[in-house]
């Protein structure tokens, strides 16, 4: 009985994956499948700002310019623009500004973008028109609405092209008292007309609750050219401002799509420009579900543009070049899956149902081994399943601050007192151990800071030229050598020259104290806190954690009662002046409520600073921004901790993927080997049956004696009475003729 059970369970398995957690119809299909753990909170381009909407938002929507895949560092280059974008500067006077000419001089920029002509939009019922002409949707009244719940449910869509005004749209929306940008402040600083234009829309909007007509409103500073040229007049010199033209909060919004989404009923429906953006971009969203399911499918009106054809040396090596001048989109469907738990998303990467994974703590040790010397491989158990590990280091920096405002830390208004609270300063830098808590509580994914500025960026030194000296040595040639930190004696004395030997008031006697002010989520938990008293206590110096909840921990720094506190910092653009304002004066958090935690005032490092940042990147800004990193590491306002290290994974048959922080329309790029797949998910996911078909074997030995027992009552029971004996039978049929 058990032969032909078992024969049924192997032609079972010769079907797909009894796991596959997948349609059956999309077996096959050229989709990437990935996961995503936060919800998107806002979608419309002109309020979203976090990584967990990037990666959704830049494959739908096209800013101007974007940043090229494969170049490092970072390169601007044209998206819908026709060419980057013309800047001129004049002076007060009116008169034009050679190239070369001094930033500070500039009193006005005229930024000149012209965009390619016949870009066309997703379709989308915004677009639709009737037989006359006349949008089909724009008068719609809640009882139209009737079982509409997304954008799909709606017959008709259209297209129409891409216009200079959509853009001119948008930068107006940034001054929309509704939706409240979190960059209208910043942008305002050199769009003047910024807050003129909200003042206006403010008053409008408390007149009239309904729909806000933008192109009643003029915005000065900012204007159309023609149908495909734009041009945007900022206060001042501002060159990062090209940065600015390659996010989000510069991309289009046609003027009809968000009249159409103001419509009675559309916002109850979740029919919002939050919750449905439209672009020009490779791929359009098409089901949105933020608890469970993402969906991009491939923009039927996208132009197509061709793979890149240069990168850095080694993108030839890793078969990033294979593509050349291929049309692109590669892939026709993105599925994304929210996975609130690391331990399912790991599994099915391993299954390969996930084309590619991040590395956690919870999986590092079995996706991940360390050399004795730091250095990241795979493990065999990845290798043998051709994962492949890419690494890169974020534009970021993660930094202990100090309060300057503090006497003990930033010392009194004299000199003296001052270059003790510097010494004590260096002291501490020296002292903790940021490769020590990068390896423990990291697991070695970061790389030591040296400066505010990330490798990759401008202005960021290699090598010898590269250390801080403060808190660093270098040992060996300038080749093979390699930057050691000071010792714990070093620090030691340098504790004891600022007044402080052994951990103790050279004076009084009394105990030296450093508190560090954090929220339990920060370096407030007990392990990290340990360590920190560790490193202290090796100093000789007392250490005492000073939790709070996040908004008390604010309002400590706000109002500059803090001490030592923990921070990072994310670079917007890859611009050292992103990162160096950080320390700007004029950024103080106490005085100007700036970004600038740590008080830190030097008049120098100012002056310096509003030199280089309208400075084009070339020698004279590499040797001002030399001496402003020196300047900060003598004076030690931060330990410098260090710059996360971005780790993941991937299947080998995703190809062109290359991680880059900057660069985050990466979908398009990204091409699949579903027949690679395909064969790996069938083997990785291949049934083992021989446990089912030993139970079934062991139940049917098991019930066998019982059956059988039951088979022959029952044939028992259902017997024929025995016939007469054939004498007496025809006796008694005689008798009874007779």
């Amino acid at each position: 009985m058990c032969v032909p059970l078992l024969a049924g369970l192997v032609a079972s398995a010769c079907g797909s994956a009894w796991n596959d957690p997948y349609p059956g119809e999309e077996r096959g299909a050229n989709v990437l499948y990935t996961a995503f753990t936060e919800r998107p909170k806002h979608l419309d381009p002109v309020q979203s700002y976090s990584e967990d909407e990037a990666t959704f938002l830049y494959q739908i929507v096209e800013p101007p310019l974007q940043y090229h895949y494969l170049k490092r560092p970072y390169v601007l280059e044209p998206a819908t623009a026709a060419a980057m974008p013309t800047l001129r500067r004049y002076d007060a006077s009116g008169r034009e500004l050679a190239v070369s000419a001094d930033a500070s001089k500039a009193a006005r920029t005229v930024v000149e973008v012209r965009i390619k002509p016949g870009i066309l939009y997703q379709p989308h019922p915004a677009f639709a028109l009737d037989e006359a002409g006349a949008p089909r949707y724009m008068n719609l009244q809640p009882a139209d609405l009737r079982g509409v719940r997304g954008l799909g449910d709606f017959e008709h869509t259209g297209t129409r092209e891409l216009e200079a005004g959509d853009y001119v749209h948008q930068i107006k929306r940034l001054a929309n008292p509704r939706l409240h940008s979190p960059i209208f402040e910043l942008m305002a600083e050199y769009l003047p007309g910024l807050k003129t234009l909200q003042e206006a829309l403010a008053v409008a909007a408390a007149s009239d609750g309904g729909w806000l007509d933008l192109a009643r409103f003029e915005l000065p500073g900012v204007e159309v050219v023609d149908r495909h040229t734009y041009r945007i007049t900022l206060q001042g010199a501002y060159p990062q401002f090209l940065y600015w033209l390659a996010m989000p909060f510069f991309s289009p919004v046609p003027p009809e799509v968000d009249r159409f989404f103001a419509q009675p009923g559309m916002a109850e429906r979740n029919l919002t420009l939050d919750w449905w953006p439209v672009g020009t971009g490779p791929y359009m969203l098409v089901e949105n579900n933020p608890n469970a399911r993402m969906v991009l499918v491939r923009n039927p009106n996208y132009r197509g543009t061709p793979y890149p054809c240069e990168g850095e040396d080694s993108d030839a090596a890793a078969g990033r070049l294979a593509d050349c001048g291929k049309t692109m989109p590669f892939i026709d469907k993105v599925v994304f899956s929210r996975e609130r738990e690391g331990i399912p998303y790991w599994n099915k990467f391993l299954q390969g149902y996930y084309d590619a994974s991040g590395v956690s703590s919870d999986n590092f040790d079995q996706a991940v081994t360390l050399t004795s010397q730091g250095d990241v491989s795979l493990s065999q158990e990845m290798e043998a399943r051709g994962i492949r590990l890419l690494t890169a280091v974020s534009p970021s920096i993660f930094y202990l601050g100090f309060n300057m405002l503090d006497p003990l830390l930033g010392g009194g208004p004299s000199k003296a007192e001052q270059e003790r609270a510097r010494k004590l300063r260096q002291a501490i830098s020296i002292a903790l151990d940021m490769e020590e808590f990068v390896s423990i509580f990291l697991n070695g994914r970061g790389v030591p800071g040296m400066s505010p500025i990330p490798p990759g960026i401008f202005g960021a030194r290699e090598g010898r030229a590269g250390i801080n000296p403060v808190v660093y040595e270098w040992r060996g040639d300038e080749v093979d050598g390699r930057p050691v930190r000071r010792s714990v004696d070093e620090a030691r004395r340098l504790l004891a020259e600022a007044g402080w030997p052994n951990g103790r008031n050279a004076r009084t006697g009394e105990p030296l104290i450093i508190n560090l002010d954090t929220t339990p989520g920060a370096l407030g938990d007990k392990a990290r806190s340990d360590w920190l008293a560790k490193q202290f206590r090796e100093l000789g110096v007392q250490f005492v954690v000073r939790p709070t909840d996040f908004n008390r921990f604010q309002d400590k720094i706000r109002q500059g009662n803090a001490q030592l506190f923990f921070f990072g910092w994310n670079a917007d653009y890859p611009d050292p002046e992103n990162l160096l304002f950080l320390l700007h004066g004029a950024q103080g958090k106490v005085r100007f409520n700036g970004q600038n935690a740590a008080n830190y005032e030097n008049p120098e490092y100012d002056a310096l600073f509003e030199r280089m940042k309208a400075m084009p990147d070339g020698p004279a800004r590499q040797q001002i921004i030399d001496r402003m990193v020196a300047m900060l590491q003598h004076d030690a306002p931060w330990i410098f901790a260090f710059h996360p290290k971005a780790y993941s994974l991937q299947h080998g048959w995703v190809l062109n993927r290359k991680p880059g922080a900057m660069v985050r329309n990466t979908m398009q790029y990204q091409r699949l080997d579903v027949e690679r797949r395909e064969a790996a998910r069938a083997e990785w996911n291949r049934p083992v049956l021989w446990p089912l078909a030993l139970v079934a074997c062991l139940l049917s030995a098991a019930i066998a004696p019982a059956l059988i027992h039951w088979r022959r009552r029952e044939t028992a029971t259902a017997a024929p009475v025995s016939p007469l004996p054939a004498a007496a039978s025809s006796s008694s049929v005689e008798g009874g003729e007779r």
